[in-house]
């Protein structure tokens, strides 16, 4: 096909897709049918999130943007508002508003009624989002914390990737003597103790933040609607793993999925090297994570990983 005809197929792609969502605005204006049921994905940032994220998003039962939904949900509640002092959000700061938005907007860009949404914040908002949707399904993603912190680590090496929504932070960031600039993943209570912190600090205060943020909201959702899964778990049997979760949320498991599944770890979600276990104690980053591991270890063991 010639350039210009790729150049014709694409604008009526674009505009087609537009005119559907408009469609489905509409129709959504009209019955203003709350989401039912939809599938929270939380977990610390590198902890695995996006490989099961994605597995849901093959779900044919559930819409999905197939993206990080931060800046829609930063865009609802300013990070300003709460003095930058956190990206969490609690039960007092949902609203029927908020629920007809998120609702609206789901539904316009998927055309269903239940969506799956990942990002890296959710795990500070689970009471937010239980308050927004109480039928809401949430899947915890546990990753041990050599890894997690490892993965952490070298992720503040990516500013580009981790960073873009901390241009406007009002708070100097020296980590690491001055090496990193710029905040990574998120903000928790008590971030700011650590703007001049060494950088595997910073990763422990981050794993223990949003971990044990989890585990608190945990109590107050009834089990039926929760599941959670060791990321190691994942990597040493995928299809057992998520027919399981699957199972527990409600969703088909069909032939289809577990042949998504037999093969999901050879292409890795956002991976920084080959997926296997274990990566740190032989990796350059070992002593920081070593060193930081103490700080850690209440949570990791909450968590069921014995230290």
């Amino acid at each position: 096909m010639s350039e210009f005809w790729l150049k014709v197929e694409k604008t009526l792609n674009h505009h087609g897709s537009q005119a559907l969502r408009a469609a489905r605005a509409g129709w959504w204006n009209v019955t203003r049918t709350p989401a039912q049921r939809p599938v929270i994905i939380v977990g610390c940032s590198r902890a695995g999130t996006t490989l099961v994220y994605k597995t849901f998003s093959e779900s044919q039962v559930l819409g999905s943007l197939n993206r990080e939904t931060h800046d829609f949900w930063v865009g609802m509640h300013p990070l300003a508002n709460k003095n930058w002092d956190t990206h969490g959000l609690d039960a007092a700061d949902a609203s029927a508003a908020d629920r007809d938005y998120v609702s609206r907007y789901f539904y316009r860009w998927t055309g269903q009624s239940r969506f799956v949404d990942k990002n890296n914040q959710n795990g500070l908002c689970v009471p937010y989002l239980h308050a927004l949707f109480p039928d809401a399904h949430f899947v915890f993603i546990k990753r041990s914390p050599g890894d997690n912190l490892n993965s952490l680590i070298e992720g503040w090496g990516k500013p580009d990737e981790f960073a873009t929504w901390s241009q406007r932070l009002p708070e100097k960031v020296a980590v690491e003597n001055g090496r990193y600039t710029q905040w990574c993943f998120f903000l928790a209570d008590g971030w700011r103790d650590y703007v001049n912190a060494p950088v595997e600090e910073v990763c422990a205060f981050q794993y223990n933040a949003i971990n044990q943020a989890i585990l608190d909201a945990r109590a107050a959702i009834p089990a039926r609607q929760w599941s959670e899964v060791l990321y190691e778990d994942l990597v040493r049997d995928p299809v057992g793993g998520f027919k399981r979760l699957f199972g527990e949320a409600g969703l088909p498991f069909d032939a289809a999925m577990q042949t998504h599944c037999e093969n999901v770890l050879d292409t890795p979600y956002n991976a920084f090297s080959e997926i296997r276990l274990d990566k740190w104690k032989d990796g350059r980053n070992r002593d920081r994570v070593e060193r930081v591991l103490p700080k850690v270890a209440a949570v990791a063991r909450a968590m069921g990983y014995a230290l």
